[in-house]
């Protein structure tokens, strides 16, 4: 990732140069900063609408150039997302748990503070005893190795096995979302060891940080966020120029005349995919501090197919396309959904688009396929390129 790639790639400079000027403005015209022009609700909203961009261009890389529609993708956000929760809700209840004890004349064991601590987060769920999965939950360093390793090992394997048998098509797809399935069907149950339906809650919270203001703890994942997305950028756009870029759209194109000319499609596949996966994961990681809860309706595939959509709007083989998409998509969600968008009277009707969001976001991808199949971003190549 040389300065010349950079030259030579005006749309990453250019992406680049309006997501600085995107955050200065959200960080200076923050509560933390003392301005107040932008809510804490806001910047939060903000930081985890970077965190979708971020898995919204690793799915543009795995589908819109390598050819893969994955429906599993959001499972590796979400368990990015455990992962630091893990740790999160590990810590905080640790902190709770020995200033309680602190009161006692005999200092308490470590056995008892262990066992305090599995009571406060696993007696919603009927138990007190930490599950192996939480053996390294007491560890940042290690929880956030685990946001990398697990959804990077989960995908090697899914992915050398998938490809290994040459499957493809709409039969993979069906395949990653069976994955996914049964994910999120094993993490509702309650001795899955992540508290079943209910999840992890209280992620906002950070340990060690109980003083701080909300204002700039959401301050400061929105500049994660936006490093995290500047950096994944950058890496994809890397990945998909030059030589390599070329092989992976080749096995879009014609996988077939791809293996023809001797070059090894697993491998490239499983690369792309495995990649996305690790990012996907960081996303997740990042997103989920910031929405405050992860559960396992967050893995459902229904999300993964949200992902797919935001991508087909955005223009998927096309970087700052997916960008667009999940961007707009998942403000205007927000905006719908919370409230923010007034009812529609018709008289013998009322609108409420609490209720009407998926159906307008349905009616939406339709449009995009039938008239603006190269979505969004197809648009802006339209006007860049039009002739005068």
């Amino acid at each position: 990732m040389t300065q010349g790639f950079l030259v030579t790639n005006r749309s990453v400079r250019w992406f680049l140069m309006a997501l600085a000027l995107f955050t200065a403005v959200v960080a200076f015209g923050s509560e933390a900063s003392g301005a107040g022009l932008v809510s804490t609700s806001l910047v939060k909203t903000l930081g985890k609408t970077l965190c979708l961009c971020l898995i919204a261009v690793a799915m543009d890389v795995v589908w819109g150039y390598c050819g893969i529609l994955s429906l599993g993708h959001f499972a590796f956000f979400g368990i990015g997302g455990y992962a630091v929760g893990m740790w999160l809700m590990y810590a905080r209840t640790e902190g709770i748990v020995m200033s309680s004890l602190q009161a006692q004349t005999i200092p308490p064991t470590p056995a008892e503070v262990s066992d305090a601590i599995g009571s406060q987060i696993f007696g919603v769920v009927g138990s007190s005893d930490f599950p192996m999965i939480w053996a390294f939950a007491h560890s940042l360093p290690l929880q956030l190795l685990m946001v990398v390793l697990v959804p990077g090992l989960l995908a090697l394997v899914f992915g050398w096995l998938a490809f290994r048998s040459r499957v493809t098509g709409v039969y993979l797809s069906i395949l990653t979302q069976a994955m996914t399935l049964a994910l999120s069907l094993y993490l509702f149950q309650n001795d899955s060891g992540l508290r079943g339906n209910n999840g992890l809650s209280g992620l906002q919270n950070i340990p060690g940080f109980e003083q701080t203001s909300q204002a700039t703890i959401s301050l400061v994942f929105f500049l994660a966020s936006a490093l995290a997305l500047g950096l994944g950028y950058v890496l994809f756009a890397w990945v998909v120029a030059g030589k390599m870029g070329s092989v992976v759209k080749g096995i879009r194109d014609n996988e077939a005349r791809v293996r023809f000319l001797g070059y090894r499609v697993e491998g490239y596949k499983l690369f792309v995919f495995t990649l996305t996966a690790v990012v996907s994961g960081i996303a997740g990681a990042l997103y989920y501090p910031q929405a405050g809860i992860i559960n396992p309706a967050e893995i459902a595939p229904i999300a993964s197919i949200y992902l797919a959509v935001w991508v087909a709007i955005g223009g998927r083989g096309r970087l700052y396309g997916a960008v667009i998409g999940a961007a707009l998509v998942s403000l205007l969600s927000s905006w719908f959904t919370g409230g923010g968008a007034p009812d529609v009277n018709l008289g013998f009707y009322r609108i409420q688009w609490t209720d009407w969001w998926l159906v307008l976001l349905g009616l939406s991808f339709v449009c995009v396929t039938l008239f603006f199949p190269k979505g969004i971003g197809g648009l802006f190549d339209y006007i860049v390129r039009k002739p005068s």
